[in-house]
């Protein structure tokens, strides 16, 4: 029982209502909480006999359960109080008060069939409460177990009688008789005998083979095969007062003898009433016990026979649904927890994939029930399997989503710079590339890009293919007009060049030509004062002579 969950008192688990059985959402959930052992006591009987004191004094308290004086049956259907196991640590005890058979009120006892079935099937021990002695009519009451040689079943057998019920026997509860108000003295042939003796020589059978000998020994038979293990007590009368007192007296109000047998009684409860257990030695917990209760109530709300192992197979199924689904989710929380996308290789996540998938697994066979054929465990595997599949398809996406992004923030820039005509130019192209390699570089520097980056880098550069044909054919066109527009400007260089030359050659004439006149006429000068020289001469000498 959960350490916080306290019931101060019953609730009703299943109510009787118009001949059906409805099970009450309130009382599921508390079952559904209780996550120890339980041990289930249920108790059965002619209403008007005392029963709901009985289940208060295993409560501990002693108001809980209806107790009633009148003729007018008080609990309806099946009411359910969960408390601490007072002598087990880690058990929690589910006390079951059921609705009284024999209400001359109903107008049929289909009912208390239904209410003995169920309490037979939801119970470790079952109490028996009668009043006075063990005579035919409670050993009749109680033969209605002989029912069950058709109703409880864990295998089809149209034949099954009640020497042939071995496979039903183990799934019946200890049976407790209790006879309140016990008036007899226990002895037979003048000897004293207990009040297991006396319950043993009350379902003793007598030799015959005649139908009133077989009548009289039929439900004797069937109460000895399917409760092999049998515990009687006998209560004296608790007090004069009425009942409905009873619950209002303390413990020296009430018999000293009905004291003393209250809590044998009790203790014996407490000490020897199992655990709730399934074939296989399957402990029953709280949750479990709320499958049970859903799969017997719909089987007798249908009209179908409450098959034993339908209800083991039922239940089965339901735990083993819920495991698979708990180790989903178990492996859910722990790829959020580990897993952040996208991985930067298809590797680590499925390391990551194969670790969680192993706690899954592991989760799953803690929480499982009786897959003998593996079934839901391999249910389990296709759904991990197809987990795997989906966090690879969220793995490339996240990495495609988080390269797009930085291919963008990292080429985004060139992008504009192509934009704004910077790579329009001879030589652009060489540039254009040059630019692209330094941002290739800065992309593949970036952590975390994870299993498509090369990918997504090879897309976005394909995707840009034309843009950078654009920009090799500007240049290209660009050169071009630029080598042109240089072979004009040289042609007309060297015709200047040419022209200078020739200039210079002219004047380089000219010039020798001046110089030749200058020398002719240096030449002439030096003549002609050669001449006058030589005429003076001439002259001195004719006049010397």
């Amino acid at each position: 029982m959960a350490s916080d969950m306290v019931m101060p008192g019953p609730i009703c688990l299943i109510e009787s209502k118009e001949g059906q059985l409805m099970v009450k959402q309130e009382a599921l959930e508390i079952l559904s909480a209780i996550t120890q052992p339980v041990v289930v006591v249920a108790i059965v009987g002619l209403y008007r006999t005392g029963k709901s004191y009985l289940m208060n004094k295993l409560a501990g308290k002693r108001k809980g359960f209806s107790v009633g004086s009148t003729v007018q049956s008080h609990t309806k259907g099946i009411w359910m109080w969960c408390v601490p196991h007072p002598e087990k640590p880690g058990h929690t005890l589910v006390l079951l008060d059921t609705e009284g058979l024999g209400d001359v009120e109903k107008d049929d006892d289909k009912n208390d069939t239904q209410i003995f079935v169920l309490a037979i099937l939801l119970s470790s021990t079952l109490v028996y409460n009668s009043m006075s002695k063990i005579d035919q009519g409670a050993i009749d009451l109680l033969h209605n177990v002989t029912e069950l040689t058709d109703l409880l079943r864990s295998r089809v057998s149209p034949d099954l009688d009640v020497e042939d019920a071995n496979d039903i026997v183990s799934f019946f509860p200890d049976l407790v008789w209790t006879l309140r108000d016990f008036y007899l003295s226990l002895e037979t042939d003048g000897q004293l005998i207990t009040a297991d003796e006396y319950l043993e020589n009350s379902l003793k059978t007598k030799q015959g083979s005649d139908q009133r000998t077989h009548t009289f020994n039929l439900p004797r038979l069937c109460i000895q095969k399917f409760f092999p293990s049998k515990k009687c007590f006998v209560f004296d009368p608790p007090t004069h007062k009425k009942l409905s007192q009873l619950e209002t007296l303390q413990d020296d109000e009430l018999s000293l003898e009905f004291v003393q047998q209250v809590a044998e009684f009790s203790s014996h409860i407490f000490t020897k009433s199992k655990i709730k257990t399934l074939p296989g030695g399957i402990k029953v917990t709280g949750p479990r016990l709320e499958n049970l209760v859903l799969t017997y109530v719909s089987a007798i709300n249908s009209g179908d026979l409450p098959c034993m192992e339908n209800a083991v197979l039922a239940l089965a199924q339901r735990e083993n649904s819920a495991a698979v689904q708990k180790a989903l989710a178990h492996y859910d929380e722990l790829m959020v927890r580990k897993v952040q996308l996208p991985t930067e290789t298809l590797q680590e996540l499925l390391d990551l994939h194969m670790a969680s998938e192993r706690e899954a697994i592991e989760t799953f066979t803690k929480n499982s029930f009786k897959d003998e054929d593996q079934s839901f465990q391999k249910e389990l595997q296709t759904l991990l399997d197809a987990k795997q599949k989906d966090i690879c398809k969220q793995n490339e996406e996240a990495s495609s989503d988080r390269c797009s992004v930085l291919l963008q923030d990292i080429f985004g820039p060139l992008e504009e710079e192509v934009k704004q005509g910077l790579y329009s130019k001879p030589g652009g192209h060489h540039l254009y590339l040059q630019k692209t390699e330094e941002l290739k570089t800065k992309y593949h520097q970036q952590p975390r890009k994870g299993t498509q980056a090369e990918e997504a880098l090879q897309k976005y550069l394909k995707s840009k293919e034309s843009v950078s044909n654009a920009v090799l054919q500007t240049d290209q066109a660009l050169t071009a007009k630029e080598k042109e527009t240089k072979g004009e400007k040289k042609t007309e260089a060297m015709q200047e060049r040419q022209e200078m030359q020739n200039q210079q050659m002219m004047e380089q004439r000219e010039r020798l030509h001046q110089q030749q006149i200058r020398q002719m006429e240096i030449e002439r000068a030096n003549f002609l004062a050669q001449q006058q020289r030589e005429q003076e001469r001439r002259l001195q000498v004719f006049i010397n002579c």
